[in-house]
């Protein structure tokens, strides 16, 4: 994500920590009002226990869902939670259900072990609550736990809860309908957080959760639904088949011309005929910035852009072209490149199909 900073890695897993939560940490400070540096210390402590808390829940998701072969590209610390951006769902319901209740299950551990640890210290349930609102650590400790299990189970998609309620659906009926089933369900439970978080509690965290939930269950509906309507076809039925390639020797500058000349953004690269990587648009820029326009293209080439095959499905294609975060893929038949498979075309071959479709249904 922009505006992150690396924290290092977890099990290969790479941790970012966002802008956002060290805004969060700003506010809370200065909303705690704290009137010296004891008491600044304690904020911050208390701010740093509840990530730990959210970092160790989506790891539990990252965890699980690594059981089932699904790899996890980072976890990213936000201002309203963490985010684990795995490289795709699993196909099997049950396999997203599992991963879904991963990250509560840590917190249920987490405050099985503080809380029967806090009972051999007070005397009731009463003297760890109020030990929680003095700001003790572990007693603040376990009642966060315990609101991170119940907020994260709330069956607002793409939530935690709502993901189950998605698996759930899906096994009963399409996955794209289970989709837009949980997705609404979601962005009804966003409305209702808006309206809490700003009339009844003015809390703009709330606020800004509900946010984040309503688009991205439109976001995530809409992925679904553009997958669906590319099952079973191919990706030569996509790929664009007049391109433009460059070679290793070329200069800079000619990509330029080429960049300038058309709309192609992404340029396969080849060496001696045969393909060797991709030059992004923001790669040529870069290097226009740093090596200078007479600096040769394959000194800027990416290699670890793999080829895809043009029979393979195209809904396939796209799962990989949005894990690798990649707006182009060179296509091969054959061993030999025979087109680019972009994001651009995909819109284009949607809006066809919709046309064609609304054109049979009115004729």
């Amino acid at each position: 994500m922009r505006w992150s900073l690396r924290l290092g890695a977890i099990l290969g897993i790479r941790i970012e920590l966002h802008v956002t939560f060290l805004l969060l940490l700003l506010a809370y400070v200065a909303m705690s009002r704290a009137a010296n540096a004891a008491e600044v210390l304690t904020v911050v402590g208390d701010v740093l226990l509840l990530f730990g808390c959210v970092l160790l829940h989506e790891l539990g998701h990252a965890l699980m869902a690594r059981r089932f072969g699904v790899n996890t590209r980072e976890i990213v610390l936000t201002g309203i939670g963490g985010i684990a951006r795995l490289e795709r769902m699993p196909e099997r319901p049950l396999h997203e259900m599992l991963v879904a209740l991963a990250g509560p299950a840590v917190n249920v551990v987490l405050a099985t072990v503080v809380g029967i640890f806090l009972l051999q210290r007070h005397e009731s349930w009463n003297a760890i609550t109020e030990a929680a609102l003095a700001g003790h650590a572990l007693e603040f400790l376990f009642y966060v736990n315990v609101f991170m299990f119940f907020f994260n189970l709330v069956p607002a998609f793409p939530m935690d809860g709502g993901r189950v309620l998605r698996a759930v659906l899906a096994m009963m009926m399409p996955f794209a309908r289970a989709t837009r089933y949980a997705s609404l369900v979601g962005q009804g439970f966003a409305v209702v957080f808006a309206v809490v978080g700003t009339i009844v509690t003015q809390n703009l965290a709330l606020v800004a959760i509900a946010l984040f939930v309503f688009l991205t269950a439109r976001e995530e509906r809409a992925l679904v639904q553009t997958r669906s309507s590319l099952t079973g076809m191919p990706v030569s039925a996509a790929m664009v088949t007049a391109f433009l390639s460059l070679e290793t020797r070329h200069e800079l500058s000619h990509a330029v011309d080429l960049l300038l000349a058309g709309e192609q953004k992404d340029f396969p690269v080849l060496e001696d005929g045969q393909f060797l990587g991709m030059l992004s648009r923001d790669d040529l820029l870069r290097g226009m910035r740093t090596e200078g326009p007479d600096s040769p293209v394959g000194r800027l080439v990416r290699l670890d852009v793999s080829p895809i095959e043009a029979s393979m499905p195209l809904d396939a294609a796209l799962q990989r072209m949005s894990a690798a975060r990649q707006s182009a893929l060179p296509v091969m038949m054959r061993g030999r490149l025979v087109g680019l498979l972009t994001l651009e075309n995909i819109r284009e071959l949607l809006l066809v199909q919709e046309a064609r479709q609304r054109h049979a249904g009115t004729a």
